[in-house]
């Protein structure tokens, strides 16, 4: 049952009822009902994991998700890891998710994961991490590409929260599995292609007004450009590491 799994599903459906957000779902069925999967998401904000989850819940299933091991650091959020089967990520030593996530796909779980590890600032796919492609096969489960579309207009990096009753619509898409064959390299390489293409897909059925700063610099918004994008972050992580070698060990 889960008690509280379900009770963040109440939650997270309440949530987007308070808020007016409307998602739209297409081609749900590639989500498999039963069996593992390994479910992977485009990142383009802070939400994505909501409308992605429901997308799951939608089809009876529960996501679990690999995130961030900092963010255990929060007693609230911690609590929250230890009780749905959440995979925490320590980025210098990954081993241990990695191994955690594979034991649950075997197990019959579908796990969620941003290739793309980072909000991507453009809205366009960034490079992937290949821990995706490698779990699945490890774990012998189709690969589901997951896009979320809209909700860089809830909570996005760079900008404000818009969080309100703003009645911001959102589109989940599912595309078609990959199975779990081949070499790492080519399945992620697969993955990518099939998530462009979806992401693009998706695109074109949403308005995008001109110039707006949550649509891409290629359908005429004033979002960076995938270089400027990677320009800003290096600069970001430039700085941090000045800001730790000041600090000392």
């Amino acid at each position: 049952m889960e008690p509280v799994f379900r009770a963040l599903e109440i939650t997270a459906k309440a949530l987007v009822a308070g808020t007016g957000t409307s998602i739209t779902y297409r081609h749900l069925e590639h989500i498999p009902r039963t069996g593992g999967a390994v479910i992977a998401i485009n990142h383009t904000s802070y939400v994505d994991w909501l409308p992605a989850a429901l997308a799951a819940n939608a089809r009876g299933r529960r996501m679990r998700f690999m995130i961030k091991a900092e963010m255990q650091q929060v007693k609230a959020v911690n609590f929250l890891i230890r009780h749905t089967k959440t995979v925490p990520v320590n980025r210098e030593s990954g081993a241990q998710a990695y191994a955690r996530a594979v034991r649950l796909l075997r197990d019959g779980e579908v796990v969620g994961l941003m290739p793309e590890a980072t909000i991507s600032r453009s809205f366009e796919l960034k490079e992937f991490k290949n821990g995706a492609a490698r779990m699945a096969l490890d774990a012998g489960v189709p690969t589901v590409p997951l896009i979320v579309w809209g909700a860089q207009r809830i909570w996005t990096k760079g900008h404000p929260r818009n969080i309100g009753r703003r009645k911001i619509p959102v589109i989940v898409a599912a595309g078609d599995p990959l199975p779990p064959s081949g070499d790492v390299e080519h399945l992620d390489a697969a993955l990518r292609e099939r998530m462009t293409a979806l992401l693009h897909r998706v695109q074109e059925e949403y308005p995008h007004p001109e110039g707006a700063f949550w649509v891409p610099r290629r359908l005429g918004g004033s979002a960076p450009t995938v270089a400027e994008a990677k320009n800003i972050e290096d600069t970001e992580r430039a700085e941090r590491a000045r800001r730790r070698a000041e600090r000392g060990p």
